[in-house]
């Protein structure tokens, strides 16, 4: 019976279904593909990224230990600490050291948004090849993808733009600028040198990617467009005496 119960639940979705793989040639439905590409690429770029800072302590007892911080997405760096240089802390002189901030909201906004614009290409993808004459025949469904398109390019310039900002203050808060923070390396006796930070290169090909994912949901907004029933009507009023 569970075969039976989830036939009569596909049954529906499948009538109508008209497979037409030439869709991926047009316009349409070519940005749509590379939109879903590149959605998996931003997300993988930030999503992925794992780090760490590391500096070199002199201190009682100790000479030039290399101590890290490891950091990752979603980079909630105010929770990452600094390894004491040796079990006693430098004679009691070397306190917890966190990293400062929190951006985790700003990461999360940008790789939330970049699944979800994957789960709907997905979706678009299945509607313009199986369900076109659907889609063509009822004006409503351009109509959704086109506000769907407009919010979720607006949505790639919001959350783009918040994380390029986050990244600035990552680097900031992971690099050679820490140091003069670290109480403990004021004690008497120890001194503290920046030693090295993970490249961040790939953070910045996250960047690149939600600002060319922006620039390709634009166009979508003009390729829907055309096929909604508002396109079709200014024509209609541009060409009339």
């Amino acid at each position: 019976w569970p075969w039976l119960l989830l036939a009569a639940l596909v049954s529906p979705v499948m009538v109508g279904l008209r497979m037409d793989f030439s869709m991926l040639l047009e316009p349409l439905g070519f940005v749509k593909v590379l939109e879903w590409v590149l959605a998996i690429f931003a997300f993988a770029t930030c999503g992925g990224f794992q780090g760490e800072t590391a500096l070199l302590v002199s201190c009682e007892g100790v000479v030039n230990k290399t101590v890290t911080a490891a950091f990752a997405y979603p980079f909630r760096l105010n929770t990452v600490v600094f390894s004491a240089p040796d079990p006693k802390g430098c004679g009691g002189t070397w306190s917890d050291v966190y990293l400062m901030g929190n951006f985790s909201s700003s990461a999360q906004f940008f790789v939330t948004l970049a699944a979800l614009v994957f789960l709907y290409c997905i979706i678009a993808l299945v509607v313009y090849i199986g369900y076109n004459h659907v889609y063509q025949q009822n004006n409503k469904f351009p109509l959704t993808d086109l506000a769907i398109s407009v919010l979720t390019a607006f949505l790639w310039l919001v959350s783009t733009f918040v994380w390029a900002k986050a990244l600035a203050d990552i680097k900031a808060s992971t690099g050679a600028s820490i140091v003069p923070g670290i109480e403990s390396c004021k004690a008497p006796g120890t001194t503290c040198h920046f030693l090295s930070v993970t490249s961040m290169g790939i953070l910045n090909v996250s960047v690149v990617f939600g600002l060319v994912n922006m620039i390709l949901w634009a166009g979508n907004v003009w390729l829907v467009y055309k096929d909604t029933n508002l396109h079709s009507e200014w024509n209609r009023i541009s060409e009339s005496p």
